[in-house]
């Protein structure tokens, strides 16, 4: 029996063996569990309400889009010194005309800060506005061009 116990192969010593195959396991599963867990329990990925009725909508989207890009209209925001700025030109770069309205949106957080334009003349408006917290925001506008036609404008801005 010595001769069996100098090869190697003692019973007594290799009874370890098959709890290491258990603990590894054990390990996995307890990982997969808390994975699980995390994945139900914190944040959904939701960040709208009625997900899926605006998502059957969908197609309305699609169609205003392939509206306002027929119109050819454009339109830059600028944030700078307490003053929200917007110019706007048509498909050929004249100056548009008419009336805006909108708000500044943090993206996350739905914080808005309403803004009243005013005419600055050749396709611009302005808007004072309190001096935001740093960081990126959304604005939200909407362009009423000649006869009242509606243009949707959204563009974040960084404030230092």
């Amino acid at each position: 029996m010595s001769a069996t116990i100098e090869r190697g192969y003692d019973p007594k010593r290799s009874r370890w063996i098959p709890w290491v195959f258990v603990g590894g396991f054990a390990a996995v599963f307890t990982v997969n569990m808390l994975m699980i867990y995390y994945a139900i329990s914190t944040f959904t990925g939701v960040t709208v309400t009625h997900a899926y009725e605006r998502g059957r909508g969908y197609d309305a989207v699609l169609a205003e889009a392939a509206r306002q890009d027929l119109l050819g209209w454009h339109a830059t925001v600028t944030l700078a010194g307490g003053r929200v700025s917007v110019a706007a030109t048509d498909r050929d770069g004249r100056p548009l005309h008419g009336r805006m309205e909108g708000v500044l949106q943090r993206p996350l957080e739905r914080a808005q800060l309403p803004l009243t334009f005013a005419p600055r003349g050749d396709g611009h408006w302005a808007a004072e506005v309190a001096p935001p917290q740093s960081g990126q925001w959304e604005a939200r506008l909407t362009l009423f061009g000649p006869d009242d036609v509606p243009f949707d404008i959204r563009q974040r801005v960084v404030v230092p």
